[in-house]
């Protein structure tokens, strides 16, 4: 009997058409992933699925260059627009932004239009949403073409 059969695909898992959260996070091993908005309420069969795809995750102060980032983000957490903002600074020009929130009817739910106005200002376009766990649902944010300035 395996305990985690949810949390991380195996090979033959992988083989029988069942595609692990790390997998749906588009994760790779050897990615450099940030974490923000870390809290007591996060999915943990999530981080768990992600640190065993790459490793440990870095957090906010990082000085490295990141793949992806993890923002985890509960409306009354702050303004969404400074946090994808924050967000982009360590982010590699090919870089992906997985914004969670709360699902609809649970506890910091965060309403799509506010997502997608705060993802549009700082630069980012949405290109999917994802089921990211119980409580949580994912939103895919990317680059737009030009919106990052060259350092």
């Amino acid at each position: 009997m395996r305990r985690h059969a949810t949390v991380s695909a195996t090979a033959g898992q992988a083989a029988d058409g069942v595609r692990s959260l790390a997998d749906r996070f588009g994760i790779e091993p050897g990615m450099v992933v940030m974490e923000m908005g870390y809290d007591e309420d996060v999915d943990t069969d999530l981080r768990d699925a992600l640190t065993d795809r790459c490793g440990e995750l870095v957090d906010e102060d990082t000085d490295e260059v990141v793949d992806a980032v993890l923002v985890w983000h509960r409306d009354g957490d702050g303004d969404l627009f400074e946090l994808l903002v924050d967000a982009l600074g360590p982010l590699a020009d090919n870089g992906v932004v997985w914004l969670l929130t709360p699902k609809a009817g649970r506890d910091g739910h965060v309403e799509p239009s506010e997502v997608a106005e705060s993802a549009q200002t700082a630069g980012l376009q949405q290109t999917s949403t994802i089921n990211a766990g119980r409580d949580w649902s994912g939103a895919r944010l990317v680059l737009r073409r030009g919106s990052k300035s060259k350092k």
